[in-house]
């Protein structure tokens, strides 16, 4: 709680003078941090590269806007993740938000026991503008080249300037992923 000292007439936080522990959750375990983030909503995504490290792919749900001056989203990678290298090395990341439907598309990139053509063989796929896979179905993509990178923790954080967006599923449906199942999200249908 702030308040102001009648002493010295500054603003003093009463949290800080707290032990470390007492202001924390007990114990945040990896496991417990998991399980709570399973109940935080997320879209099912697939991330694409392809240049001279090969073509490679994996499912993400942690991908967001970060801004629209220039368009930039940001995409998390682990750094033990194989494809991890290509996708720094090849510069160029396709997103493809996927719809109902593609869940075994999801499952299949999600994967660590296919190998990249094997992945590739799910879905039909275009290339965009940066050399970078797109899923031909997607409810949207958008084709970038990486703008800085940030690592935190065992990930990188990838912020992707957006060269192209397109719309192939224009009037498709969400695919959201929340308690450790796929769930449908439908668009609003509102009246002419």
């Amino acid at each position: 709680m702030l308040h102001e000292s009648r002493h010295d007439e500054s603003w003093h936080d009463e949290a800080a003078d707290l032990p470390m522990t007492s202001r924390l959750a007990p114990a945040v375990t990896p496991d417990s941090f998991r399980q709570a983030m399973s109940l935080l909503g997320a879209p099912v995504v697939v991330v694409t590269t392809d240049g001279p490290q090969g073509r490679h792919g994996l499912t993400v749900s942690a991908i967001c806007s970060v801004s629209d001056t220039p368009p930039t989203v940001l995409v998390c990678l682990n750094r033990a993740n194989r494809s991890h290298a290509a996708f720094l090395a090849n510069d160029a990341i396709g997103i493809s938000i996927l719809a109902p439907g593609h869940e075994a598309l999801a499952g299949a990139f999600a994967s660590s026991r296919l190998d990249s053509a094997e992945r590739f063989a799910h879905g039909r796929w275009r290339t965009g503008p940066t050399g970078a896979p797109l899923l031909a179905d997607a409810v949207v993509t958008f084709d970038c080249r990486i703008g800085a990178t940030r690592t935190s923790g065992t990930h990188d954080v990838l912020f992707c300037t957006v060269e192209a967006i397109s719309h192939p599923a224009p009037d498709g449906h969400g695919l959201a992923w929340f308690d450790r199942r796929f769930h449908a999200l439908s668009r609003l249908s509102l009246p002419s």
